[in-house]
C-alpha cells in the first residue's frame, strides 16, 4: 500500500476535491430531514459530484469478500457505524444519520464524513452526536507535524471514554492522496501497551490522512453479513462518525475537507 505523503501541488488538488467533499456534506445536511431517503440524499450528491468534475471513488469499491461497493456515498443510519447502503426508508424523527462521502477529482481524493440528527432527536443522542465532533477535534488538535499518528489515537480514545462511550477498534483513519485507503492506519486507540513517543507512524510534511471516529453509544464490538457491507453496532446502540482530510504541512495542521 503507497504511503500517502505528497508535494504542494498534489495537496493542492487533494484540497480542491475537499472543497466538493465540503459542498457535499453540506448539501446533504440541507436534505436531511423527517420524510426524506438516503437514496435522495445519494441521488443529489452524486449529480454534484458529476457537476463539479469529480466521481465517487466509494462507487464500485472493492474489498475482498464483498461485492463491488453499490453506492457513491456511505449512508449509516442509528445502529449502522460505517459503510450504509442508502435504501427509501423515510427517516424518522430521532433517527441519527452518518453520510460518509468521498470525491476523485484531477486524480486526487478526498474523504469526510458527518453525523446528523433527524428533526427532534432525545438528549442521549445529542450527547453522543457531540462526543464523536468532538473527538475529532481532538485528533486534529493532537496532530502535529513530525508528531505520532499515536498521538492522534490516543487523544480520540481518551475523550472518548471520559464521556461514557465506546471506541470502534475494527475501522480506523487512513492516509489518502492517489488512492481512497493508503499508509498510514490512523487508529481511534492507542494500543496497550505501546509507548506514546515511539508509536505509529511520524506525521512527516506533506502527509496527509483521514481522521475519522467512529463512537458507539453502548459496547465497542461490531457485527456484519458476511459479504454484505452495512457494519452495525453488537448490541444495536447508536453509533456516530466525523471524518477529516488533513495535510501535515511544516509548521501546521491544514483541514482539507472543512466548509
Amino acid at each position: 500500500m503507497a504511503k500517502a505523503v505528497y508535494n504542494e501541488q498534489h495537496i493542492e488538488k487533494i484540497r480542491e476535491a475537499g472543497k466538493v467533499v465540503a459542498e457535499c456534506l453540506d448539501l446533504a445536511r440541507r436534505m436531511l430531514a423527517p420524510g426524506a431517503t438516503t437514496r435522495q440524499v445519494e441521488q443529489a450528491i452524486a449529480e454534484h459530484i458529476r457537476k463539479r468534475g469529480g466521481t465517487s471513488p466509494f462507487f464500485g469499491y472493492q474489498l475482498a469478500g464483498k461485492r463491488p461497493f453499490p453506492c457513491a456515498i456511505c449512508a449509516s443510519v442509528n445502529d449502522v457505524v460505517v459503510h450504509g447502503i442508502s435504501d427509501d426508508r423515510p427517516l424518522q424523527d430521532g433517527d441519527l444519520v452518518s453520510i460518509d462521502c468521498g470525491v476523485r477529482k484531477d486524480g486526487f481524493i478526498a474523504d469526510a464524513a458527518w453525523s446528523y440528527a433527524i428533526g427532534r432527536a432525545d438528549e442521549k443522542a445529542l450527547a453522543l452526536l457531540r462526543a464523536g465532533e468532538d473527538a475529532l477535534n481532538a485528533g486534529i488538535a493532537a496532530a502535529r507535524p513530525r508528531g505520532k499518528v499515536g498521538e492522534i489515537s490516543r487523544a480520540i480514545e481518551r475523550l472518548i471514554k471520559e464521556r461514557g462511550y465506546s471506541v470502534v477498534r475494527e475501522y480506523v483513519g487512513h492516509g489518502v492522496g492517489r488512492s481512497l485507503h493508503e499508509e498510514p492506519e490512523v487508529p481511534n486507540f492507542l494500543k496497550a501497551g505501546a509507548l506514546l513517543p515511539f508509536f505509529g507512524t511520524t506525521l512527516v510534511p506533506g502527509t496527509v490522512i483521514c481522521i475519522e471516529p467512529m463512537v458507539n453509544e453502548g459496547r465497542k464490538q461490531v457485527v456484519s453479513v458476511a459479504g454484505e457491507w452495512p457494519v452495525r453496532t453488537a448490541d444495536g446502540g447508536r453509533s456516530v462518525h466525523f471524518e477529516h482530510t488533513v495535510a501535515v504541512r511544516n509548521e501546521r495542521i491544514e483541514v482539507l475537507t472543512k466548509a
